[in-house]
């Protein structure tokens, strides 16, 4: 328990340094964006390949992925079916509030919580690799049909989960694990330092976002789906995850705990971006965003506090 206390207490301190950082304004107006693509298009695929070019692939490929996958599926199911009975939003709108209802944040929080918290990057691939692969590019998929009135097709489908740079670098290292290959050291070097910077920045960056955020700002009659998508997500989602892994796959330990902790992360920032390209659920997205992130660390140490 004190090294989960640790860890977490790890996390919210570099988030307080990003976040004095953005009201100092030290690194200028833009710096959580250039934080934040620094940390996705470069340092995280690097963080990837590194880490699980040394990972057990019955680990990776094994219960966790099938508890990732069915807990974000029967929350996002579960969503679409009472909302659109009792809110009555439109279908895009109502996808955008399935995403935001357990579509997690992998990347930018899961990373970090996983290598200070859980001790292992590779953790948080499970989850990685469902969400990046089948279940955000479905969601757009069906946005795009949704918005458009057209199918999407197969190759657009797939070409959205190539062009992802940390689905590279983690095809790069499951293969590296796979073969048993290894990079030359003047490679291996000089990512393994990229991918150092992962954390950090993608800490930095969430700090400095929380500068001048607002909940609730502009209501826009969408305060219901908010807090409902915001209780699927960090009630619903890792309650699902914990009786699927405890009751149903017998799993226990060490690796419980590593399912309920990813499943109970906040909703992924690339929700507010899906919402935005489409025009549809923004204010949900914005503010689902914004509030799990806030009240997710204090949920993920009640959980800690619970099964350590």
């Amino acid at each position: 328990m004190l090294g989960v206390l640790t860890g977490f207490t790890v996390v919210w301190i570099i988030i307080l340094t990003g976040y004095l950082i953005g009201r100092l304004k030290v690194l200028g107006a833009n710096a959580q964006n250039v934080l934040s693509r620094l940390a996705f298009f470069v340092a995280s695929p690097a963080l990837l390949l590194v880490t699980l070019s040394d990972a057990d692939l019955h680990t990776v490929f094994s219960l966790p992925l099938l508890v990732a996958a069915a807990s974000a599926v029967v929350t996002a199911g579960i969503f679409v079916l009472s909302t659109r009975w009792w809110l009555r939003r439109p279908l895009p709108e109502t996808l955008i509030s399935a995403m935001s209802s357990s579509l997690v944040n992998g990347a930018n929080l899961g990373l970090p919580i996983a290598v200070y918290v859980l001790g292992d990057a590779a953790l948080i691939a499970p989850v990685l690799i469902f969400q990046m692969a089948f279940f955000t590019p479905l969601f757009l998929m069906l946005l795009d049909s949704a918005t458009s009135g057209r199918r999407t097709s197969l190759r657009t489908f797939l070409g959205q989960i190539v062009r992802n740079p940390i689905i590279i670098g983690t095809l790069i290292g499951l293969f590296l694990a796979g073969t048993g290959l290894t990079l030359p050291v003047i490679i291996l070097e000089p990512v393994t330092l990229i991918g150092g910077a992962a954390v950090p920045a993608m800490l930095l960056a969430f700090g400095i976002s929380l500068v001048g955020s607002r909940l609730l700002e502009r209501d826009g009659g969408r305060r219901a789906d908010v807090l409902l998508a915001t209780a699927f997500k960090l009630v619903l989602q890792p309650l699902l995850a914990y009786a699927l892994a405890r009751y149903i796959l017998g799993m226990e330990g060490a690796l419980l705990f590593a399912v309920v902790v990813t499943a109970a992360l906040p909703t992924a920032q690339n929700v507010f971006v899906a919402a935005n390209r489409y025009g549809q659920g923004e204010l949900v997205a914005k503010d689902t965003v914004l509030l799990t992130t806030i009240l997710s660390l204090p949920v993920l140490t009640v959980i800690a506090a619970l099964l350590t």
